[in-house]
């Protein structure tokens, strides 16, 4: 009996083998009809693969015995008159039997605790907290006429309409120096940070005044007590630098400051046992050195 597959390959050759392949035989045992020569078009467009056609041989199918005849169905045994009679069924119940319930178990009555009146709430006074003391404007001494107060308060005020700032100079003589309070609205701008535009404003004031004598005067300006609040803070920083060169008996040396900051670290720490203080560097990063003494024996 003849079968035949259908192959294709990129060659006839190709095609064969892969019909032999597939059929698992050698090239002796199938004859071969060649379908489709293998095409390469033009730059690979209307390629088209060799196809064969492969004729081999298989044995012819063995043939089928007929099946035996099937035995007739034996006659199932007829039913007796009895058999054949409807079972009688047990009469059903209309209403299911029901168990008596048991009768319900009666608690004993709990004894009931007296019932003590919660105590009522105390009702506190309203608290009144005390009126804040308002801080009372400071009245300034008008300056003398063609004093020195006079000179840089017409100084600072020309300087600060040119910073578009609004701020009111106001000059009084402290013993050797002249103070200036800055006052007005928006004097943050004015103190800049950590002071430096507040220092920036003494330094011109200071010059405007002294450039032309032979006798110093110190002017000292300040904007909502900022110097004072920064010298309480430059005395704990100098003491807590202290109390950490004494435990670790180890020098350290601090920020820049300007002059006068450098003088209050020196102030603050004049006395404090086993600490010396001295400055470094040149301004303005000039500096403050906190040093170990030994203790002498």
């Amino acid at each position: 009996m003849e079968k035949y597959i259908i192959t294709t390959g990129k060659s006839i050759e190709l095609a064969i083998s892969n019909a032999l392949a597939e059929l698992r035989m050698d090239r002796e045992e199938v004859s071969v009809e060649v379908l489709e020569n293998a095409r390469s078009g033009f730059l690979g467009i209307g390629a088209s693969p060799a196809k064969v056609k492969v004729t081999y041989q298989v044995p012819d199918p063995a043939p089928v015995a007929p099946a035996a005849p099937a035995a007739p169905a034996e006659p199932a045994p007829a039913l007796s008159a009895a058999s054949r009679k409807p079972k009688k069924m047990a009469p059903k119940l209309e209403k299911p039997l029901e168990m008596p319930k048991p009768a319900p178990r009666r608690e004993a009555p709990k004894a009931e605790a007296p019932k003590q009146p919660r105590p009522e709430p105390k009702k506190q006074a309203p608290r009144r907290e005390a009126p804040k003391a308002q801080a009372e404007p400071r009245h300034y001494p008008p300056v003398e006429p063609g004093s020195q107060e006079e000179r840089v308060e017409t100084f600072l005020k020309g300087l600060l309409e040119r910073m578009d700032s609004d701020a009111v100079p106001h000059a009084w003589r402290a013993e050797d120096t002249i103070k200036v309070e800055l006052t007005g609205s928006d004097l943050g701008a004015l103190i800049g940070r950590r002071g430096e535009t507040l220092d920036a404003i003494q330094h011109l004031a200071n010059y405007a005044l002294n450039h032309d004598t032979s006798k110093r005067t110190r002017v000292s300006v300040d904007a909502e007590n900022y110097r004072g609040k920064r010298e309480e803070s430059l005395q704990r920083l100098a003491r807590k630098m202290a109390a950490k060169v004494v435990k670790y008996k180890k020098n350290l040396t601090l920020e820049p400051m300007n002059a006068y900051e450098r003088h209050v670290i020196h102030a603050t720490l004049q006395d404090f046992p086993n600490v010396t203080t001295y400055s470094t560097g040149t301004e303005p990063n000039r500096r403050v050195i906190v040093a170990y003494v030994k203790e002498e024996q």
